[in-house]
């Protein structure tokens, strides 16, 4: 059994730069480049399989047709999806529906999802959560415009890490690069996009009817509190555990082992380089690569400097 490495995807945004390019080397399309596709099973862009036997094939049919690799898994499609996002301007100010929102109105999962903040200039801040406390007062801030007194906004820095559950109001602002755990969906109510004009002149579309429907009235912090700990030769910080998935950071310094036999892990690395040595096969690992562990393997091993984050359902 081997890990899959999977080809990054690309997304030109208005809000994009050349940071993908910048810091990981990647062959972005454009200087408007603002999201990789790292590890997905969306029909709106699945990652090809790189290496080995299902080399070429995309995820989400490796998932259908290869369920042993995943433990069996109960979910019909690939739950999760790992983004990294440079905001060389501000997205959008915008929300996303719950599972059961979205099912309805989209046949697809909601969005829940995390941050965490790889690399960001100087006062950078986050929109994250708004003060209304209630639908009819959100309301009339949103139709008279008030989004300096509606958005509550946060100052950040690299290595920071946020919890961002459906029916937050958030937006990822100017000068951010971070990597992003999802849920796999592809839906987004815009709520506010500074009258912004794409290429042809036109404002880009907001959704404030399912916006108002989605967003959550009064806001609730998104509360997490980071575990850290550590053994020989790697230190591992355990962001989140939620119902949707659980985030880890491991910082390896050296050569670490790991045993998950019974979970399929998701990994990006985002500094350093190193191996990865499992089944008495060893593969480079360097920044800006992303594989997935297969269910099965007993243990595997990790030597070199390297960060990198992971995720599981």
């Amino acid at each position: 059994m081997q890990p899959l490495f999977l080809k990054p995807l690309f997304r030109e945004r208005i809000w994009g730069g050349t940071a993908l390019k910048k810091e990981f080397g990647y062959d972005i399309p454009s200087e408007h480049t603002g999201e990789c596709w790292a590890i997905s099973a969306h029909p709106n862009g699945p990652s090809l399989i790189e290496n080995g036997r299902y080399a070429g094939r995309p995820l989400n049919q490796v998932w259908k047709d290869h369920p042993e690799l995943f433990g069996y898994p109960k979910e019909e499609d690939f739950p999760l999806l790992t983004k990294i996002l440079d905001a060389n301007s501000d997205l959008s100010v915008q929300v996303h529906p719950d599972d059961g929102y979205a099912k309805n109105a989209h046949n697809e999962l909601g969005k829940t999802e995390c941050w965490y903040v790889i690399d960001c200039k100087e006062d950078a801040e986050l929109v994250l959560g708004h003060r209304a406390q209630s639908k009819e007062e959100l309301i009339g801030l949103i139709q008279e415009g008030k989004w300096n007194h509606l958005l509550r906004r946060i100052k950040i820095q690299p290595g920071d890490f946020y919890y961002v559950p459906s029916g937050t109001v958030h937006a990822i602002c100017e000068g951010t690069l971070i990597l992003e755990t999802q849920q796999s969906s592809d839906t987004t109510y815009r709520v506010y996009d500074y009258d912004r004009k794409d290429d042809a002149g036109n404002l880009r579309e907001l959704h404030l009817d399912r916006a108002i429907d989605v967003i959550t009235v009064p806001h609730q912090e998104g509360g997490h509190s980071p575990q850290v700990k550590e053994r020989e030769q790697v230190r591992i910080t355990t962001f989140i555990e939620s119902e949707f998935f659980t985030v880890y950071k491991w910082d390896v310094n050296g050569k670490a082992t790991f045993s998950y036999p019974n979970q399929y892990l998701l990994l990006s690395v985002i500094k350093g380089n190193g191996s990865l040595t499992l089944n008495e096969e060893s593969y480079p690992l360097e920044k800006g690569r992303h594989l997935i562990i297969p269910v099965g393997i007993e243990a595997f091993e990790i030597d070199g400097e390297l960060e990198i984050i992971v995720s599981h359902t």
